[in-house]
């Protein structure tokens, strides 16, 4: 049963989310880093995760949001960046898919976390999913960014000796590979932060005790953040749907041309777009974090 004083704080937060999320996805929408229905995303994600995560995750999710929209927009001018983005299925304006494929696995995990509330260990496992789970998008983003700009080319996850253009599906370069460490690392870094901060400013029965296991966080949300990336380059590398492009005489992601010619299927699962991958991806950064948080903290 759900004890009224708990239903009217998850309502306030959700109100709270609902304003914020708006602000903030209108304000991306101006800066070119969301579409319409990318703002619809943001709002429908953000909502939910502070709402039923609470703010430290609601600052986890912007965390991740601003520097990932910041990153994005980093040297865009570059022409490693806007080759590869060539083969990329969408630009770099985030839409209503992209945002739920992000955000989504996050703000379920955040929605079961409070339902389990009455179990400690049930509800802390599933908190520290969901930071796995941002972990994980942020990373990837990161990785994305950042491993574009490389001067070395990547190589195939599947077949490290096989070199491959930038932005190719399953690529992975040292560089990419060093910025989805630190991608995953800032989220564990921030988690450890909002929350002494929040207990500082609101007091000691406010927000968890992070001094006894900051280390644990930080290395839980730096591995599992790095492994869902990884899992993601091998989704990329092996099932998920590629096409040939006639017109530019490349592979890519696109399954249509923007005059609207059709791609050649040339492998993967037909429905296993970008975004999909990635929210399978957080799903598998997600579980680790879990397994991770089961073995160091409840574990201990």
């Amino acid at each position: 049963m759900v004890e009224p004083n708990a239903t009217d704080a998850v309502l306030v937060r959700l109100a709270l989310g609902l304003v914020i999320s708006a602000g903030i996805g209108l304000l991306a929408y101006r800066r070119r880093s969301l579409t319409r229905s990318g703002v619809l995303g943001a709002i429908i994600t953000g909502t939910l995760i502070f709402g039923f995560g609470g703010l430290i995750a609601g600052l986890l999710l912007i965390a991740f949001f601003v520097s990932s929209s910041l990153l994005s927009h980093f040297k865009e001018d570059n022409a490693r960046k806007q080759r590869a983005a060539e083969m990329f299925d969408k630009g770099g304006q985030r839409d209503l898919a992209q945002a739920l494929a992000n955000g989504g696995a996050a703000a379920g995990l955040a929605m079961l976390s409070w339902l389990a509330r009455g179990d400690p260990a049930t509800a802390g496992a599933l908190y520290a999913a969901m930071i796995g789970a941002l972990a994980t998008v942020n990373a990837d983003t990161w990785a994305t960014e950042l491993g574009v700009l490389s001067q070395s080319p990547p190589r195939l996850i599947t077949q490290p000796y096989k070199r491959v253009a930038p932005g190719t599906s399953g690529g992975i370069t040292a560089m990419g590979t060093g910025a989805a460490t630190l991608g995953a690392a800032f989220i564990g870094l921030s988690y450890v932060g909002f929350a002494a901060l929040y207990r500082l400013v609101a007091g000691p029965s406010s927000a968890p005790d992070v001094s006894a296991y900051f280390l644990v966080a930080i290395v839980m949300a730096t591995v599992a953040g790095l492994a869902g990336s990884l899992f993601d380059s091998l989704l990329g590398a092996t099932v998920q749907a590629m096409y040939y492009s006639e017109t530019r005489g490349k592979e890519t992601e696109k399954r249509f041309e923007r005059d609207g010619t059709p791609n050649r299927p040339i492998r993967g699962w037909p429905w296993l777009n970008n975004d999909w991958v990635n929210f399978l991806a957080s799903l598998f950064g997600a579980a680790i974090a879990a397994g991770m948080w089961g073995v160091m903290v409840t574990g201990m």
